[in-house]
């Protein structure tokens, strides 16, 4: 069923596009980098915050982190979802793409339970000891994210 719905990706008006358009494939293409680096930085810089300082004024960090990670979020998704269509089959069974959805799926989940044990705290200006275990996953998460995404287009 997965490689029926990559099948069909490919074959749709969007990967016939993207393989056809330079200019559409080359914005995707440029637009996916710049939510990149606006997800991973602003994560980092957040993630950073928590570590080195054990959360202390996180909450002013987060309040603009958050927003452009959740912006550069929102970019990643359709631009990825076009780079996609483009050779959906082939890309879409690469050990490096489900790696990359692995880390983006921990990285995710891991924010949800942070921003869950942690929001209240967050806000209140301190956080645990145990938050800079979730800051620390978080870091490697969306860095290994970024390894694999490249390493997709060299296997």
């Amino acid at each position: 069923m997965y490689l029926d719905l990559l099948t069909v990706l490919k074959g749709s008006w969007l990967g016939h596009a993207g393989r056809h358009s330079a200019w559409l494939y080359t914005i995707a293409n440029v637009l996916h980098v710049l939510g990149a680096s606006l997800v991973v930085g602003s994560i980092a810089v957040f993630d950073v915050k928590v570590l080195a300082e054990h959360g202390k004024h996180a909450w002013q960090v987060g309040r603009y982190a958050i927003p452009l990670a959740a912006g550069g979020l929102a970019l990643q998704i359709p631009t990825g979802i076009i780079l996609l269509a483009v050779e959906a089959r082939a890309l879409g069974v690469n050990p490096a793409f489900y790696t990359k959805l692995a880390f983006i799926a921990l990285g995710l989940a891991n924010v949800a339970i942070f921003h869950a044990r942690f929001g209240k705290m967050l806000r209140a200006g301190a956080l645990p000891p145990e938050a800079r275990v979730y800051a620390g996953v978080s870091l490697i998460a969306w860095i290994f994210t970024l390894f694999a995404g490249r390493m997709i287009a060299y296997l």
